[in-house]
């Protein structure tokens, strides 16, 4: 039989690896077994990777750049919406209004407001002279401020400002019948049932009667509870003299009384310079225990979106964006059918919907505002007199802020979707991957003693303590501890006995013991991962390989280089010709390398060299055949496939000393010699060898009665066993 025909009989073994517990023959016949993907040039054999993995590969290349345009694009639309220019607008008008103290003598301020006296005293003095500014910075008072105040001298105050208070009822809760004779009313904290909505005082004027809220108006989320949009309220007047004696008659006429629960304060403020619009609100509540909590809200938003060439740019970016989410609701929705259920089973699949379905509300919020501003803009600047509530649009604003944000948070996670073929990044994916149920089943536990830790904390401290004043505050203060951010003497003061006990076992068995167990699992992980990589060759893309290919076409096609000039080595590491020809020319008389051999296989065999390295391969790897269990079905642990790898992997080192010596001795053909045939086999044992492990120990094998021939077929059939 010549080579031709021999060649023409050469069985060669797929790459792909069966499922598991699926039987694997080997052929009896001599076994060429060439790396997945090998193309040959010129009796070289030279490795790239396989069609279907270099067309995924070149899919997610393609579907990263598609969606970093779409990343770019969503980050330009997003941040052009926020500026410092509103951190500062906001600094400006919370210090003006939240920190002035009501006199030289007296420091009281907004903060600081204790009761309804100190309530008034705020009023009348730093709230009106924040709104008015009447005179310039030399006293010297402003002519007919037609246009309004201009608070700073800057910022222009839209209309003027309200005051609303909501009530409850008398009788709204249950006095014991031991103090009936001592006390006669009773006022509840407030809710919307026990509202007081019947009118009192001078009954003539519209701050003594209730006024129904608007239908779109929102509820507020106070420190104290929800307050309705609706409440008794009045307007002040234009010129700070009005608005001084109008205020001075409600607190002579007691507008405030003891069923009061809240007031509100509300304004807004437009500075041209920037496009800008100021949202304030200050907020006084009275809780039924007495005193006063008071807070406050500024929103600077951009509410009139397209003046300048900046603006219409950002409007191009909204558009491309609408098209890119149109472009991938298809998309999900033509896998979504194509797959069916399966789609549902992948984190990556949930990850896009999340991202789709945050981006369909955003656009909804984005349109919803850009109407409304359109259709009520005209009708809140038309009367000066009025107070334009701008709250409403501040807060729909302010949300569709906030959801853009969580949608750009999503979608640069989703980058790791698209960066998984990086070695670093499939360990660290396999080592979270790997360490879900531990980590899982660790944090139930961790989570049981941490709140039994807050509640014990709210039981013992939540009357005396601010920080353990609420179950959420508890749970909030106890992962500050563990951050080191506590003040330890409050909860002494509090308990002497309990205090020092609660801090000192909590920060033991929460912090040293707890939280070092999750990092001990993640890094027990971690390093068992990092042993499979160094044994298992990775499986991933080679995006280098995928980069050097499409170089080299590049540089071919521009004749800056031959097609020659890189070749790989056998098993897939890219050689230099110049390295291989070095070593071919130190042989005598070597041919060039061919397709075709002149040389029999039975020459090769006859070889004393050969003969030495098979009888010396086969007693070094005898004693793990022997080992093997008779039965043709097997089952084997990971931990025996790992070993079996590293008897592989010096396996591959003999091999290749003994195939570069049996060439330069005999001037060996690369296609024809055992020693090269064995080499060529090695990546399917390697990926044969990974792929079990990966799927677990149940692969098994057949022994074929004509696989111990030869020792090189009896080391094929030696490996096909384990």
């Amino acid at each position: 039989m010549d080579a031709g025909e021999r060649a023409g009989g050469t069985a060669t073994l797929a790459s792909s690896i069966p499922p598991v517990g699926k039987r694997v023959k080997l052929p009896a016949g001599p076994v060429r077994v060439l790396p997945l993907g090998t193309g040959q040039v010129s009796g070289f054999v030279k490795p790239r990777l396989t069609y279907s993995k270099e067309l995924e590969l070149k899919t997610t290349l393609q579907e990263l750049l598609i969606y970093i345009i779409f990343l770019a694009d969503l980050c330009i639309l997003t941040f052009g919406m926020v500026n410092t220019d509103m951190y500062y607008l906001n600094k400006v008008m919370s210090n003006l209004f939240l920190e002035t103290s009501v006199s030289e003598t007296d420091e009281a301020n907004f903060d600081s407001i204790s009761s309804i006296t100190d309530f008034w005293k705020f009023a009348e003095g730093p709230l009106l002279d924040g709104l008015y500014w009447d005179t310039w910075y030399n006293n010297k008072t402003i002519p007919d401020p037609k246009n309004g105040s201009h608070i700073y001298y800057e910022n222009l105050l839209l209309g003027v400002a309200r005051v609303r208070q909501l009530k409850v009822r008398n009788n709204t809760c249950s006095i014991h019948p031991l103090f009936t004779t001592f006390l006669k009313e009773c006022y509840y904290k407030y809710r919307f049932a026990a509202e007081d909505k019947s009118d009192f005082g001078l009954r003539n004027k519209p701050e003594w009667v209730y006024s129904v809220a608007s239908s779109l108006a929102p509820w507020h989320w106070g420190s104290m509870g929800m307050y309705s949009a609706g409440g008794f309220m009045f307007t002040l007047p234009k010129s700070k003299e009005e608005s001084v004696e109008k205020l001075a008659s409600l607190r002579e006429n007691n507008w405030l009384t003891r069923g009061t629960r809240v007031v509100f304060i509300d304004f807004s403020v437009y500075n041209a310079n920037i496009n800008l619009f100021c949202v304030a609100r200050l907020v006084v509540e009275f809780p039924a225990t007495g005193g006063a909590v008071s807070s406050s809200q500024f929103y600077s938003v951009k509410l009139l979106r397209y003046v300048s060439s900046t603006d219409y740019f950002l409007a191009s970016c909204e558009a491309v964006f609408c098209l890119f989410i149109f472009g991938f609701i298809i998309q999900e929705l033509v896998q979504m059918i194509r797959i069916g259920v399966e789609y549902f089973k992948n984190a990556w699949n949930w990850l896009d919907l999340l991202l789709v379905v945050l981006s369909i509300f955003a656009i909804g919020f984005n349109i919803y505002r850009t109407v409304e501003v359109s259709l009520l803009m005209d009708d809140l600047l038309s009367d000066a007199y009025v107070y334009p509530d701008f709250y409403f649009l501040a807060y729909w604003q302010t949300h569709y802020n906030n959801m853009i944000a969580i949608n750009v948070f999503f979608a640069w996670i989703k980058i790791f979707k698209f960066i998984s073929f990086n070695k670093t990044m499939t360990q660290l994916s396999s080592t979270l991957s790997r360490c879900a149920k531990d980590i899982i089943g660790f944090a139930i536990m961790f989570f049981i003693i941490f709140f039994a830790y807050a509640q014990l904390g709210y039981l013992i401290f939540g009357s005396q303590v601010d920080e353990f004043s609420t179950f959420q505050n508890c749970i909030f203060t106890q992962f500050r501890i563990v951050l080191g951010d506590f003040n330890f003497a409050v909860i002494e003061e509090a308990n002497r006995i309990l205090g020092p006990i609660y801090f000192i076992t909590f920060v033991f068995f929460v912090f040293f013991v707890l939280l070092n167990m999750f990092l001990a699992i993640i890094n027990d992980t971690y390093t068992e991962v990092k042993a499979d990589f160094s044994v298992i060759p990775s499986q991933e893309f080679d995006v280098s390989d995928l980069i050097r290919q499409s170089c080299n076409k590049a540089l071919v096609k521009l004749k800056l280089k031959s097609e020659m000039d890189d070749l790989y080595e056998v098993g897939g590491g890219l050689k230099s010709t110049k390295r291989i020809h070095s070593s071919v020319s130190k042989i005598p008389d070597s041919p060039r390398p061919s397709r075709r051999s002149s040389m029999e296989e039975k020459d090769y065999l006859s070889s004393p060299q050969l003969r030495k390295w098979k009888r010396k391969l086969d007693h070094k790897y005898r004693s793990t055949e022997d080992k093997l269990p008779t039965p043709s079905q097997s089952y084997i642990s990971p931990q025996d496939f790992q070993q079996l790898a590293k008897k592989v992997k010096d396996l591959e080192k003999q091999l290749d000393e003994e195939a570069e010596l049996a060439r330069d001795e005999q001037g060996m053909k690369l296609r024809k010699s055992p020693a090269v045939i064995s080499v060529l086999a090695k990546p399917f044992f390697k990926k044969a060898i990974t792929t079990a492990i990966c799927r677990g120990p149940n692969i098994q094998f057949i022994h074929h009665p004509k696989a111990s021939q030869s020792p090189m077929k009896s080391k094929v059939h030696e490996m096909g066993s384990s």
